[in-house]
């Protein structure tokens, strides 16, 4: 709980407000939105079914095991803003700076970026309404329920991730049912896997593809490790959210894909088209249409909206805590490091709002153009975190051995160390590097593209290699990674 030196004070701590079903729910919620509910209709287009889910499914294992990687440190020592203090404790200082300023800096533009989603999704009702108006309102309600206690967090994500559920188990169902022919006449069964080309279409460049599209469509699952800072019992709860991790990949993307490989072809022009203008060709929508269910696109449209105010939401809270740990750690303004009596860093979450404001310049420059923008500008950071959690973890394994710790002292072990990380490392350096192949043709280059796509890795070295400069920092050496302090460290 939050304490103070004295009745004047700020507290010293944040909030230990988040429960078992909130954590749970974070887990569970945290990757599901736009990418499973309009990406994937894509992914089945571009490399067919097969392809589709063997894309998924591999980068579903990487995240699996970044996730077991994540959740071995965050129980043992429990931090809000977690990446950055690892990262600077078992790899490098610098590291840790750079990795906790990429981290705001990806979560503070996507609920830009959110937000803009939001103004278009919303015009599918309010075709003439004001795009700075839908904005200001948004992020209104976003900043709300972040600036009263981090429970309203939980409380709203634990809601949010519901609907998102509840949906996907209702497509699974409706989509099994179809399948057989029990709803939508005749049974459809595995015709769509043999016709064409499928179950693989489009080549090695068309599955890689897919596989970055995968890869952005998980990213929001590392927000656990964020949260365990603010957990009522890290060490119960956050090792019972990390299993989770493996069944919401399974059953919400893994089958879902799988049945929408089976009951759409791959060659429907309308798979290609999923964005966010057109929500009708949602593949979740064609199906339930297919199945008879008139009301599909404006339920759809509904679930996509809430899926992306839920983002919004987990992109305010995760920004703002790491802004804190960074202040707390000297590696950011001092003043953003305080809390109010409620345990909220306010500072750190007025100024993460106001990068939100971003999202105004929709009104400006068009919702579309404003939202591309954004999110190629943030795209990479989320891969960039990946990569830091498995040098972090790997490193904190090493180090664990060599101060001669036993494993009996983690609460949580990662199973198959050190394949798990390693893994995750090679997959997210292929899929950085692969983001590039998309931009290169035998006609020609579009280095402007591949600009917007790599920005976010020059100005991650600028950090790291500028903090390393001015601070001479050194990669600690593994019998003198910090293994001791933290918080937490009496809770069971």
């Amino acid at each position: 709980m939050a304490s103070s030196s004295s009745p004047s004070s700020p507290p010293r701590e944040l909030k230990a407000g988040l429960r078992a079903r909130h954590m749970t729910m974070i887990a569970l919620g945290g990757s599901i939105g736009t990418g499973l509910f309009l990406a994937s209709g894509g992914a089945v287009a571009q490399a067919g079914p097969g392809g589709a889910l063997l894309a998924y499914a591999c980068v579903g294992i990487m995240v699996y095991f970044l996730m077991t990687s994540l959740g071995e440190m965050a129980t043992y020592r429990p931090e809000s803003g977690s990446f950055n203090t690892y990262a600077a404790r078992y790899v490098d200082p610098a590291f840790g700076f750079a990795m906790g300023w990429n981290f705001w800096y990806n979560w503070a533009v996507t609920i830009a970026a959110e937000l803009s989603a939001a103004t278009i999704i919303i015009k599918y009702w309010f075709p003439e309404s004001s795009s700075f108006i839908w904005s200001l309102l948004f992020l209104a309600v976003i900043f709300l329920l972040n600036i009263l206690s981090v429970k309203g967090y939980g409380e709203s994500e634990y809601w949010f991730a519901m609907i998102k559920i509840v949906v996907v188990i209702l497509f699974l169902v409706v989509g099994v049912l179809m399948i057989f022919g029990i709803l939508g006449g005749k049974a459809v069964g595995f015709s769509n896997f043999t016709m064409g080309d499928a179950p693989f279409n489009g080549g090695l460049l068309a599955f890689i593809g897919v596989f970055m599209a995968a890869g952005f469509s998980f990213q929001g699952t590392e927000l656990i490790g964020v949260a365990a800072g603010e957990s009522e019992n890290p060490r119960e709860h956050v090792p019972k959210a990390i299993r989770q991790v493996f069944w919401r990949i399974l059953i919400f993307y893994i089958l879902a894909i799988l049945v929408i490989g089976l009951i759409i072809p791959y060659t429907t022009p309308s798979l290609l088209n999923g964005d966010l203008t057109d929500i009708g060709v949602s593949p979740f929508t064609l199906v339930f249409e297919k199945a008879g269910l008139a009301f599909a696109a404006a339920v759809m449209n509904a679930v996509i909206l809430s899926s992306v105010l839920s983002a919004g939401n987990s992109g305010m809270y995760a920004s703002t805590r790491v802004l804190y740990a960074l202040a707390k750690e000297g590696k950011a303004p001092r003043m953003f490091g305080q809390l109010n009596r409620r345990g909220i860093p306010q500072n750190a979450l007025l100024l993460t709002t106001a990068v939100g404001m971003l999202a105004f310049l929709a009104s400006l420059f068009g919702d579309g153009i404003v939202y591309q923008w954004l999110l190629n500008a943030s795209g990479m950071c989320g891969f960039i975190t990946w990569l830091g959690i498995a040098i972090s973890h790997y490193r904190f394994r090493r180090a664990f051995y060599a101060q001669g710790k036993s494993m009996d002292d983690l609460p949580f072990k990662a199973k198959w160390f050190p394949f798990g990380p390693l893994f995750a490392f090679i997959l997210c350096a292929i899929v950085i590097l692969g983001q590039s192949l998309a931009y290169i043709t035998p006609e020609a280059i579009d280095w402007k593209s591949i600009f917007a796509s790599y920005i976010s890795v020059p100005l991650f070295l600028i950090l790291w290699l500028g903090y390393k400069l001015i601070k001479k920092t050194k990669v600690v050496p593994l019998t003198e990674c910090d293994l001791n302090s933290g918080p937490h460290l009496d809770k069971k």
